[in-house]
């Protein structure tokens, strides 16, 4: 008999893929069938002399279509799991990821195209100064292992005039809350600005947002939507993002950008045709960077568009936040106003990227960077051993749960961020397999059972929400 291999889903006329194929197929999770396989679809199981199994064949050749042997179950734990021979990606955390006959996941098998994907924005090593103004740069701080490592780089290594935003959620851990302090103290040139969301403001979005993703994570957008107009009226010339490089993969494994997205910054075509337009409406030519701020400031102010129907990479994640975000209108107004005085005015901050590797001698390795920032801006380590991800918030691991729960019950195209993150992590040798499984194993939310973390946001947006969920 022959099945459809699991993970697959048939909707309409388009079968999607819940997992990760190995290549020749990496990405290709979404295939459209003519009328013929749909109906031969829907009599599935097939006995192997079928003549529906004609039109089927383009399935069986890449395996969508198998026989009863050849299909694939799901582990209901880690200790089930099949491990990639060289990282830590596995078929329970990610499942439907599909091994290679050397044993090795996709992104293993894939590292060689995808080494040079480096940022979606443009990248910068040496930031000029600014001469008409207080800031060279700004960045978004939270007290986490990332953000304090790019604190530490641009204040004490390069030595810039630093801008350092904080947007104080109602989860930020105890760590990260005494990291802020300590810095402070330990970075005298650095301004900190930190900003709240007026909390019945905030429980409405969270509301939202837990109803649609089931959880209320929605980082760095409201940052973006708090600080953009104090960049703008501050005069900041340049915003940095700092991600570590298994954050920057992700975006590509998890569908969401295209490898043109990593490179296409760097035509000059595309530059020439933008200015272009630019000129002809009478405002300043765009530098680099500020095309890529003003279009990731707009799409906040945007939940829906037209053009999402007809686009292949999708962010959900985004798109749920900004839908979440409608819930308080008067929270987008004064976005809304800067990112019209910015785009007529010219006066844009850059949105730039600086790669972790390049600037660490190839390797960003957190267990030596850890002992640097403890030393050198009073970083606090998670009271919770064995975290070496997303060191700054308390419903991490809820995050995590939902967006795994999510996907493995084929409810969410999305592989859980996590679970690529420390993939590629180990792949890079920034920590070893074996920590990253007593991670997993002690640290992260990657369970069939919910996570106790999850009741903190719910009794959050209780509190401050009338319609409690």
């Amino acid at each position: 008999m022959y099945y459809l291999q699991s993970r697959w889903k048939l909707k309409g006329s388009t079968l999607i893929y819940y997992g990760m194929r190995k290549e020749p197929y990496l990405l290709q999770n979404q295939i459209k069938v003519n009328k013929k396989q749909v109906k031969a679809l829907a009599k599935l199981p097939l006995e192997p002399n079928s003549l529906d199994l004609t039109s089927l064949q383009p399935l069986i050749n890449q395996g969508i279509i198998v026989e009863e042997k050849d299909l694939r179950s799901i582990p209901k734990s880690l200790d089930e799991a099949i491990f990639c021979h060289n990282c830590s990606a596995n078929d329970f955390m990610i499942p439907g990821i599909e091994f290679d006959e050397k044993g090795l996941c996709p992104m293993c098998a894939s590292s060689e195209r995808t080494k040079h994907l480096k940022s979606v924005l443009p990248l910068m090593e040496e930031i000029p100064v600014n001469p008409k103004g207080r800031f060279d740069v700004a960045l978004f701080y939270t007290g986490g292992k990332d953000s304090t490592f790019l604190l530490y780089y641009l204040a004490k290594i390069k030595k810039m005039r630093v801008l350092a935003l904080t947007w104080e959620i109602p989860y930020m851990s105890d760590s990260a809350r005494a990291s802020i302090q300590n810095a402070k103290i330990m970075l005298p040139t650095v301004e900190f600005i930190t900003r709240q969301v007026a909390h019945q403001d905030l429980a409405a979005i969270y509301h939202k947002l837990y109803q649609i993703s089931e959880n209320t994570c929605c980082c760095p957008s409201l940052a973006y939507i708090l600080f953009y107009p104090e960049l703008v009226n501050t005069r900041v010339p340049y915003f940095v993002a700092g991600n570590e490089p298994a954050q920057i993969k992700n975006l590509f494994y998890n569908n969401m950008a295209p490898p043109i997205a990593y490179k296409y910054h760097q035509s000059k075509t595309l530059k020439f045709l933008l200015n272009v337009m630019r000129i002809m409406t009478l405002r300043k030519p765009f530098k680099p960077g500020q095309f890529e701020t003003l279009t990731t400031m707009k799409q906040l102010t945007r939940p829906k568009t037209f053009l999402r129907k007809f686009v292949k990479y999708r962010n959900e994640l985004l798109e749920n936040v900004c839908l979440a975000i409608q819930e308080v209108p008067d929270l987008l107004k004064p976005l809304k106003r800067a990112i019209r005085y910015s785009s007529r005015t010219g006066n844009i901050p850059a949105f730039i990227h600086i790669d972790f590797n390049d600037i660490n001698n190839g390797v960003y390795d957190w267990r030596e960077i850890k002992d640097t920032l403890i030393k050198e801006v009073g970083w606090v380590a998670p009271s919770v051993a064995n975290k070496g991800l997303h060191t700054s918030c308390q419903i991490e691991k809820c995050k995590e749960y939902s967006q795994f729960k999510r996907f493995y019950e084929m409810k969410s195209t999305m592989i859980p961020f996590s679970a690529i993150e420390l993939a590629l992590a180990t792949q890079s040798k920034a920590l070893s397999k074996e920590e990253a499984i007593q991670e997993i194993k002690e640290a992260m939310g990657f369970s069939l059972q919910e996570v106790p973390e999850c009741a903190i946001m719910r009794d959050y947006i209780n509190r401050y929400k009338k319609s409690s969920i």
